[in-house]
């Protein structure tokens, strides 16, 4: 079993890089509520990293472009977190709960799914 975390974005440097820039220019027009809430402008939120560690179940983090290769038939809109078991996702938060949550409520929120 495996927590899944897709962010909205594509995988590669030159596009962290151009999030990074969008999240610092123009934060209200940022796709990917689940990068704006676990990563600050540069690295990853120190509360975040903590969590992750803790977690019971392995945690499998994929970008948008990653996600589409691995499961090119789910057309759940992203960001969004998933269970997976046995190669199955069932979604878990989407990205309309993701839009209205800070990380002390994604936390709490995991917390209590698990």
């Amino acid at each position: 079993m495996e927590l899944v975390f897709v962010y909205n974005a594509n995988a590669g440097k030159w596009n962290a890089l151009l999030d990074t820039l969008h999240k610092v220019v123009s934060p209200n027009t940022y796709p990917c509520s689940l990068c704006a809430i676990t990563y600050g402008k540069i690295a990853i939120e120190p509360e975040w990293e903590k969590f992750i560690k803790t977690l019971p179940i392995t945690p499998v983090f994929l970008h948008k472009d990653e996600f589409q290769i691995q499961y090119p038939d789910n057309k759940t809109p992203l960001p969004a977190v998933f269970n997976n078991h046995d190669s199955k996702l069932q979604l878990l938060i989407s990205s309309q709960e993701l839009n209205n949550l800070q990380l002390p409520e994604l936390i709490a929120k995991l917390n209590s799914i698990l």
